[in-house]
Parts: structure tokens; C-alpha cells; sequence
């Protein structure tokens, strides 16, 4: 029989008008686990902020309890706020391998990676925060090594699934853990705490290999330079660019700060392959024919001190544009960064560039890493769950089963 005394609370912390996007608490009694840090960058309303994290008063006034950070994937809107936040209550991280490469390369800049307690995880890992038995499974999403969550508290199984898609062919062959997914359900869950970013659109999101083909038809076609910007953390796209250089004879420059830290990390530890005389520097590219260059680069989302804006501009140090050249946006505009990239496209059009942007439906140079109509009712079906619990524009959403019709 359950104590009067025993309480199970999920909470949701928020940064700056930002409820419950960055970091997720589960507490029982005693215990309270932390799941993913984010952070997230301030629109036009917020002036003179350069960053959004999670504001974590709750847990300075309980961090006798706090038990672990458990990070479900390396994206910075789930380890972005991780140094700020560890410099004011140094817990210990769980993540995977790439996650925890690119955590540690936020630690090392901040001169936190010798005081900060790092774990490695993967799916098939078991572990006790306080009182509460951890477990993990795999799920696909637009960054390898992706983990969802189960907490076996004493009231219940809580599950959270992180982002997520169900991807069967994907790129890096991490194939989700669907059948381990159906186990959990079978075995019952009180709570599920899934993504929502796409439940507005109908049926699958497409492979990421869908992708990958356009990608290698473009570069074929192309007589000039090829600037491909994209998500750093896009490891699988990035390997696709690889393959598709490497198939129309072609050398690689990196061109921004994020997509040289990623790619060195994911070369570093196996998640990326390239040949190793592809990769050129940006100031070497002057030296080879416009048909033999790729030029990876961020800013995707019209970032105005972004690599991409600043080629577009002509204040880029060492990369230019010029006629004849293709730009891909190989990325759809998050909500209100419309304008931003919008003043980019104009530029490289101003310079006679061709430019290949806009919805990736159409492009067919992008394809989302989040869970469409389809995907998310397959989620809810496995799982099974008494409880659903989503967020939508920062307010939490509790949905009492059964809940499909």
C-alpha cells in the first residue's frame, strides 16, 4: 500500500516566456531527475539577450535532491543551456557518445570539463537515479544516437520519448527500438511525455534518404561552386553530402564555427567518413575549380553574423559567391526567421546565384526530424499510456486515456 506521504511530480522549466521547452523534472519523493537543458536564441521582442536557458530556481531551492541531468539527444535546444546551468548546480550528465562529444566541447570552452561528472549511456543501458530505476531506447531523429526515456517510479512508469520519427531506412542504420517500445506499453505506463512539433501535418515524415538523392543530383548538375547550409548537428545529412561530393568528384570546405566543431567531433569519433584528402580549408578553396568544391556552411536560418549571410553580403573573409554558383537551403525557416532568411535569398539572387530554397516538400533538399499525425498516433499506440502529456506554445496538456478513436 502507497504512503500518504509519496508524490510523483512532472514539471516543466522553462527560459524567457519559454514554459516547458528545455528541461523536464521528474520527481518522486526524494528524487528529482532532470531531463535535457536547452537553450534557445531571443526573437525581435527580446533586445540586448543573447540567450534563452531554462530558469532553474526550482532546482537550486531542492538541489539536495537533484539525482542527475539525462540528456535525450545532442541538439542545442537540449544541451545548449548545459555550462551556464552546471556552473550554478554541478550535476552529473548521462548521454550518449556523440551527445556527450558535444557536451564536453561546451564544458572544455567554458573551463568546466574537469569539474563535471560525465556518463556515457546508449540504449541498452540500466541505471538508479536515488530511488528510481532508469532504462532507454532508441528512437530516430535529425542527430544520431537519440535515446527516449523510462523512469520506473514506485506510482507508475513515465516514460519520455524526446524528439523523434520513425525513420525505416535511416542513414546511419540506427534503427528504432519499436519492438522494445510495444514491450514497454505491454509491461503499462502511467505517463508519456512525447514531442508534438508536428501534429498538425498528415501521415509519415519522409527518410532522411530522400534527401540524400536530391543532394547527389544537384551536385551533378552544378558547373560552379556548390554552398550547401544546413544544421550542424545534422551528422546524417552531413555523411550524405560526403557520399555525394565523393560520387561527383568534388572537395569539402568548411565554412562557420558550429559546423567545424561538429564535424570534427563526429570525424573524431566514427559518426561521420569522409576520404581523408576531401577536406580542405576555406582559404584553400581559391586554389580549385568552382566545379570541384562543396562549401558547407551555417546559417540556414538567416542568423545575421551566420557564415551564409555573410557570403551572401560579400563580407565573408575568405569564401565568396559568384554567378553561376548554387546555394542550398537545405533547411525549412523555423517560425520567425522567415524575413531573416528572406534578405539572404535576395542577395545571392542579386549576384546572379541560383538558390534552391524554401519548403523541403518542394526542394526536396530537406525533410523534418520530428513525428508527423501518423508517426505520433504509432507512438501513443505502442506505448499505451493512461496519461499523455504534450506542450504546445509553452502550456502544458494533460490528455486522460483512451484518447484514440
Amino acid at each position: 500500500m502507497k504512503s500518504a506521504q509519496e508524490k510523483l511530480s512532472i514539471i516543466a522549466l522553462g527560459g524567457v516566456n519559454e514554459i516547458g521547452k528545455n528541461m523536464y523534472v521528474i520527481q518522486y519523493n526524494n528524487d528529482l531527475i532532470v531531463i535535457d537543458c536547452g537553450s534557445k536564441f531571443p526573437d525581435e521582442s527580446l533586445l540586448g539577450i543573447d540567450l534563452i536557458i531554462p530558469d532553474i530556481s526550482y532546482l537550486l531551492e531542492h538541489r539536495d535532491k537533484v539525482r542527475g541531468l539525462v540528456i535525450t539527444h545532442g541538439h542545442e535546444d537540449h544541451i545548449g543551456g548545459i555550462p551556464y546551468i552546471i556552473k550554478q548546480l554541478n550535476m552529473p550528465i548521462y548521454a550518449t557518445r556523440l551527445t556527450l562529444g558535444l557536451i564536453k566541447g561546451k564544458l572544455k570552452e567554458h573551463g568546466l570539463l574537469g569539474t563535471t561528472m560525465l556518463h556515457e549511456i546508449d540504449a541498452s543501458t540500466n541505471l538508479t537515479l536515488g530511488d528510481i530505476p532508469l532504462s532507454f531506447f532508441r528512437t530516430n531523429h535529425s542527430i544520431p544516437d537519440c535515446l527516449g526515456i523510462v523512469l520506473d517510479t514506485p506510482q507508475g512508469v513515465v516514460v519520455h520519448t524526446g524528439d523523434f520519427k520513425f525513420d525505416l531506412t535511416p542513414v546511419n542504420e540506427q534503427y528504432a527500438d519499436i519492438h522494445k517500445m510495444a514491450a514497454i506499453g505491454q509491461k503499462g505506463v502511467l505517463a508519456l511525455l512525447s514531442e508534438s512539433t508536428n501534429a498538425e501535418r498528415p501521415g509519415f515524415t519522409p527518410s532522411e534518404r530522400f534527401v540524400g538523392n536530391h543532394i547527389e543530383e544537384e551536385l551533378s548538375k552544378a558547373t560552379g561552386k556548390i554552398f550547401l547550409s544546413t544544421f550542424a548537428s545534422n551528422v546524417n545529412r552531413l555523411q550524405q553530402v560526403i557520399v555525394a561530393a565523393e560520387k561527383t568528384n568534388r572537395k569539402i570546405a568548411l565554412v562557420g564555427r558550429s559546423m567545424i566543431n561538429v564535424v570534427d567531433i563526429a570525424l573524431t569519433l566514427g559518426y561521420l567518413r569522409m576520404p581523408p584528402d576531401m577536406l580542405i580549408e576555406a582559404q584553400d578553396v581559391n586554389r580549385y575549380p568552382p566545379h570541384e568544391l562543396v562549401i558547407l556552411c551555417t546559417g540556414s536560418q538567416g542568423e545575421p553574423m551566420a557564415a551564409l549571410a555573410r557570403i551572401a553580403s560579400g563580407t565573408h573573409r575568405q569564401v565568396g559567391v559568384s554567378q553561376g554558383d548554387t546555394v542550398i537551403l537545405a533547411a525549412t525557416p523555423i517560425p520567425g526567421n522567415e524575413r531573416n532568411v528572406s534578405r539572404i535569398v535576395d542577395n545571392l539572387f542579386a549576384k546572379g546565384v541560383k538558390v534552391i530554397y524554401g519548403s523541403g516538400s518542394v526542394t526536396g533538399m530537406h525533410v523534418s526530424g520530428h513525428a508527423s499525425q501518423e508517426e505520433l498516433k504509432l507512438m501513443l499506440t505502442l506505448m499505451k499510456p493512461q496519461y499523455f502529456i504534450h506542450y504546445t506554445w509553452g502550456v502544458p496538456h494533460v490528455v486522460s486515456a483512451p484518447f484514440i478513436s
